[in-house]
């Protein structure tokens, strides 16, 4: 609270109109981050006590425990499990890569979609999120307003629709009507427990411990820090060229609430809070069924990385690399601890490991490698944005070192969870996944999925087989590629080859036309480069696709 009081002092500034004018320009959009502060303020760090399960686990066979890890704009290049790596590789990743090499790799797994909250509602539904109108990725509107401020890189300006702030509803949230995975899992008796990033909604009624965890260690919000800036133990990175940025350092909280209590403050840099609490709450359930949300920050911004980790990484001379670098083997560390509770515990064998990124790696903290060898980035539709790592390890029930080369998604991971724990996945709706571990041990039959779909606003998306198009208004565009000849998306085919585009067109129309209106309006349409990252020169010749949000 004590790095907020000159803020507060601004906004009194503002309130008496002692050069509050001036003030207010400059420094308007610190304006959400003080009223946060002042209306729900964030308390001294608190010991959380899980809920502990039996002294003695029950006689007889027990339904295997469950545990999702998401991380938050992991790169594809970010782990080292496919030869790549933070920096050429100087940051390795074994514990996450163990995931994977103890269990299926798949290779070609795609996200829920290009930004972190409909990706992670359709994580927890099972369904596109544009099923149920949660189409962009919750924001106040001074963040939007703030971006549209800026030139995201591209030759276009961006574009806020003012006129629509009447229509945003005070919660942007996904609608209690939806079955969420914890739901399912609690009515086969499980123990739900999420811990980290939520960003699903934040009212009483929306709030993850409602929505089907019995216990939810969380921040509501998009992104959070990981420790105070000025705190002896953090060494931050600051993207001047990035709006997101800019609006990020001076409103996040470095906080976290239990079941919806009070804001308090973690003891420790957060990824490691979140890694220690997850082993403290896997103790404590050792003894009867538990499914396990822990959904990392990490490496989303802001970048800000444990000293430690950032004075063992003294090899990369790129400050911003060499920051990222050490929250990615912050990350990589605290997945160990994971695993290695799991063993301690006699877990492992029966215990359902699946770990995965929200969505790709990010333009705007200014990284050009970190989505090699795809094009693309976070908020768009291109390989960089929507190809994530994504690895299953069940040792009970799964060989090891196995690979599943077709097209799975986030969507998968609720009828897979689902069907682990014999739980009836409900039936009054359309379910968009399949359960992964059926289609490994079974693979007669077939493809996962026909195909996959993706919208934002009027920029729509479709992967059927190796044929994936790409579709917007703003610019008017199409994109036709390969994946199977042309994985990296080179050469667009879509004026040599009409008669696919228009097959592939009606298809998307037909799964476009089963989706639900959006349940708020966009109010920003920002341009990003598909080939540079933010804060690289503009070319004349770039292409962009527009992201609405």
């Amino acid at each position: 609270m004590k790095g907020r009081r000159w803020l507060v002092a601004l906004l009194v500034l503002v309130v008496l109109g002692v050069g509050g004018w001036q003030v207010f320009q400059r420094y308007w959009y610190y304006l959400p981050g003080i009223m946060a502060s002042l209306r729900d303020p964030v308390g001294p760090n608190q010991p959380v006590t899980w809920q502990a399960g039996p002294q003695a686990p029950a006689s007889g066979s027990r339904s295997p425990n469950v545990i999702v890890i998401l991380a938050d704009d992991l790169g594809w290049n970010d782990l080292t499990f496919n030869g790549g790596g933070v920096a050429g590789g100087a940051v390795p990743t074994p514990r996450i890569n163990s995931i994977g090499a103890d269990g299926i790799t798949f290779t070609q797994a795609y996200a829920g979609n290009a930004t972190c909250a409909p990706s992670r509602a359709a994580i927890m539904t099972g369904r596109y999120a544009t099923r149920f109108g949660f189409e962009f990725t919750p924001a106040p509107k001074s963040f939007s307003k703030l971006i549209s401020t800026f030139n995201s890189g591209a030759t276009t300006p961006s574009l806020y629709y003012a006129d629509r702030e009447k229509d945003i509803p005070a919660d942007l949230a996904v609608p209690t009507s939806e079955v969420m995975i914890g739901q399912m899992m609690k009515s086969r008796s499980y123990h739900t427990l999420m811990l980290g990033k939520w960003h699903l909604g934040g009212t009483d009624a929306t709030q993850p411990h409602v929505r089907g965890f019995d216990e939810a260690l969380a921040f509501y919000d998009g992104a959070s820090m990981f420790l105070p800036e000025g705190d002896p133990n953090v060494v931050n990175s600051k993207q001047e060229f990035d709006p997101i940025d800019k609006f990020l350092w001076p409103n996040l909280a470095f906080a976290v609430r239990y079941n919806g209590g009070k804001r308090f403050t973690p003891d420790v840099y957060m990824t490691d809070y979140l890694g220690r609490e997850a082993v403290r709450a896997i103790e404590a359930n050792k003894n009867r069924p538990f499914f396990m949300y822990l959904s990392f920050n990490a490496p989303h911004t802001p970048l800000q990385a444990l000293k430690s980790d950032y004075d063992a990484l003294a090899s990369i001379k790129d400050h911003r690399l060499r920051v990222y670098g050490a929250m990615i083997r912050a990350l990589d560390r605290n997945v160990g601890l994971v695993l290695d509770a799991l063993k301690t515990q006699g877990l492992e064998e029966n215990t359902l490991v699946i770990f995965t990124s929200d969505n790709g790696g990010a333009n705007y903290i200014g990284l050009p490698d970190i989505n090699k060898p795809f094009r693309g980035w976070k908020a768009t539709f291109f390989e960089g944005g929507i190809h994530v790592p994504f690895f299953l390890k069940w040792p009970a029930k799964l060989a090891k070192a196995q690979r599943y080369d077709q097209a799975v998604g986030h969507v998968d991971i609720f009828a897979t969870a689902a069907a682990a724990a014999a739980a009836e996945a409900p039936k009054d709706r359309v379910l968009d996944g399949v359960d992964l571990a059926r289609v490994i041990s079974d693979p007669a039959k077939g493809a996962a999925h026909k195909s996959l779909y993706w919208r934002s606003g009027d920029y729509k998306v479709l992967l059927a087989g190796d044929w994936k198009l790409q579709t917007s208004e703003r610019p008017d565009k199409v994109w036709l590629h390969n994946l199977r000849n042309d994985p990296t998306e080179q050469k667009n085919l879509a004026d040599a080859m009409p008669q696919k585009v228009a097959e592939l067109k009606a298809e998307l129309a037909a799964i476009d036309a089963q989706q639900a209106k959006p349940l708020w309006p966009t109010l920003l349409e920002a341009p990003v480069r598909i080939d540079h990252p933010l804060g690289s020169p503009n070319g004349k010749d770039d292409e962009f696709i527009y992201w609405a949000n």
